[in-house]
């Protein structure tokens, strides 16, 4: 069984993305792993190109037009996907921000294998966990997805969906899978905040016009991590990858959970769950067998 990573990244260094620790997070069990990188503003090439000789870079210019509903993601993810050569036999899937711990790696790799033949599975699901200001705060409302597909069979009928959050296949289908007991760390809000309003300013240029953007996105020096309406407390360890990068943080987060303020929809689901053991609400981009 051959596994092939891939992902997609632009200005990695301007952005303060953790794509180091995103692919070596996986690496230990992908045979090779195919990097899109797009026309940056720093060294994100060299910075990709030194972390392993298990890389593959294809060079992309990324289409600033397609500025709805974040379809330039998905392209650059599908470039990425199509570069994988046909004698892979999955194709693991892991964006700029996500990091798998590796006590999840046997798992994932036991689970892949169990499901290697089986020609009604197209991919395996993954728990999240979405960290929020710090790296001692993890999101818990509704906002968050809870479930996500990273693990693909190497069909190339399969391709990356709307925003790139999850996957397709032929004409609009939902992708059968096998959900594992395995978590991707998602770190995407977690950054210093004058960085993160820098990304906030780029980011929201793949969804919306210029106009728009003027508009809606507070201008301000500083991103506030305050705006949210429900964390708890992590107690768990990040992954070993991410240590260097935790310990060098240069900014203070504190939230008291006291403060959560669930809206009444959050409020009902956890009811429905909690006491009646039904899942409200929940967006699922793929069929479990």
């Amino acid at each position: 069984m051959k596994i092939t990573g891939f992902t997609f990244i632009r200005n990695a260094i301007k952005f303060d993305y953790p794509i180091v620790e995103s692919i070596k997070s996986i690496l230990p069990i992908c045979d090779n792993f195919v990097v899109a990188v797009g026309n940056s503003d720093d060294n994100t090439r060299d910075l990709v190109s030194s972390i392993s000789p298990k890389i593959k870079i294809i060079d992309t210019i990324w289409n600033d037009s397609l500025r709805e509903g974040g379809k330039v993601l998905a392209d650059e993810t599908n470039k990425a996907f199509q570069a994988i050569s046909a004698d892979s036999d999955w194709a693991f899937y892991i964006q700029g921000d996500e990091v798998v711990h590796e006590k999840y790696l046997d798992i994932i790799q036991s689970e892949a294998q169990k499901w290697n033949d089986a020609k009604q599975v197209d991919g395996l699901l993954f728990k999240y966990l979405h960290f929020y200001g710090s790296y001692n705060y993890v999101g818990i409302s509704s906002r968050w997805y809870k479930n996500e597909i990273r693990l693909i069979k190497n069909n190339k009928n399969i391709y990356s969906y709307r925003d790139a959050q999850g996957f397709r296949k032929d004409n609009d289908l939902k992708l059968n899978v096998k959900p594992i007991d395995a978590y991707i760390y998602h770190y995407g809000w977690v950054k210093n905040p004058v960085k993160m309003q820098t990304k906030q300013n780029s980011f929201h240029k793949m969804w919306h016009s210029d106009e728009w953007v003027e508009q809606n996105i507070k201008k301000q020096d500083e991103f506030n991590y305050n705006q949210i309406d429900a964390l708890s407390k992590f107690t768990g360890l990040h992954p070993e990858v991410m240590i260097e990068r935790i310990k060098n943080q240069d900014w203070n987060f504190d939230y008291d959970i006291s403060f959560n303020n669930f809206k009444f929809k959050d409020k009902f689901k956890i009811f429905a769950n909690k006491l009646l053991r039904i899942e409200l609400g929940i967006y699922k981009n793929y069929k479990i067998v």
